[in-house]
């Protein structure tokens, strides 16, 4: 999907985030629940979970040339090892 204009907003009919266009990039995510974010960290969270065609074809963050590569933190951490044995 291309680029969305500046100033303008986009709903993904998947998951329901918005996101608004930014004069040179860089669009912003807006989650339900938090702070905007970025394109990479929707895909590292929702969108590179999408299992058939027909839900890729409706996504609005599948351009990897829009939403750039992943960043530190985007993805959810592992949580730590627990030791059940002492």
């Amino acid at each position: 999907m291309a680029a969305i204009p500046p100033g303008t907003r986009q709903r993904c009919a998947l998951c329901q985030v918005e996101i608004q266009g930014m004069a040179g990039g860089g669009d912003l995510v807006h989650f339900s629940q938090g702070a905007p974010s970025t394109r990479s960290k929707l895909w590292a969270r929702v969108c590179q979970y999408l299992r058939t065609d027909e839900q890729k074809a409706q996504c609005i963050n599948q351009d990897p040339t829009v939403r750039g590569e992943q960043q530190p933190g985007d993805a959810y951490m592992e949580p730590p090892a627990v030791d059940f044995n002492s």
